[in-house]
């Protein structure tokens, strides 16, 4: 079924027609290993947010592989910023999507996973207190939880000082969450690259100029250089393109 503004590919083997859901689905299907995918949106300049936020970076084709990429992950990990800057609401899927996780064997909904070294989080925001799936708290020992957190939660301390993102990530395996997505932020993004923890990247570019001001979708200390390929280009006919890179 194809929905809202038609996705076509460009590249490999260009198809004219629109991509429907179950295309779409095949294109950016789940690894067959551990696998942790990263998703972003950006201006042609490479601005990660307009006005402070994403939201004016996305549009419809971008929020529908936004939802597939939802449905095909086992775990949604986010930095406590982006938690609380952009508002996040409890992670749910619709009828159709939870219909098709079930087929395929996985889990009614994905199991939100939040990065935080200060526990600087509210048990009340609605992506802990209406989670359909208890989520975790990625961590570090010496940090020390507000009340009602772990009520709410699973507060998981990976690290002495400081979270330990291999030793996270390990944990989110041994759970049985393999696939992983990632939404950010850019100090969560260039933490896990500076790890060498990046095994994908799919990027939208939405035919935009933000001009200077706005950060960018990476953040943090430098990292060595590391290489990915191209596997493929989706395109709108309204310029927005959709990028995806991973490791050979």
């Amino acid at each position: 079924m194809t929905v809202g503004i038609p996705i076509s590919r460009l590249w490999p083997d260009p198809v004219a027609e629109p991509l429907d859901d179950a295309a779409l689905t095949a294109l950016y299907r789940r690894a067959d290993r551990p696998h942790l995918r990263m998703n972003f949106v950006a201006s042609v300049d490479g601005a990660v947010t307009v006005d402070g936020y994403s939201a004016g970076l996305s549009g419809e084709p971008d929020k529908r592989v936004f939802g597939l990429l939802r449905m095909l992950c086992d775990a949604l990990v986010v930095a406590a910023g982006t938690l609380r800057h952009e508002d996040y609401r409890a992670v749910r899927l619709s009828p159709r999507r939870r219909a098709w996780r079930r087929e395929h064997g996985l889990a009614e909904y994905p199991t939100l996973v939040v990065v935080s070294g200060s526990l600087d989080l509210d048990p009340g925001q609605a992506a802990f207190a209406d989670a359909p799936v208890r989520p975790v708290v990625l961590t570090h020992a010496r940090a020390t939880a507000p009340p009602g957190l772990v009520d709410v939660a699973d507060v998981v301390p990976v690290g002495d000082d400081r979270v330990d993102l291999a030793a996270g990530l390990a944990e989110l395996h041994r759970r049985g969450l393999g696939q992983v997505l990632c939404e950010g932020g850019p100090h969560l993004f260039g933490a896990l690259t500076g790890s060498d923890l990046v095994d994908e990247v799919c990027l939208t570019v939405a035919p935009l100029l933000a001009g200077p001001g706005p950060g960018r979708i990476t953040a943090g200390e430098a990292a060595a250089v590391r290489h990915l390929s191209l596997r493929h280009v989706l395109a709108t006919a309204d310029g927005v393109l959709m990028l995806r890179y991973a490791r050979a």
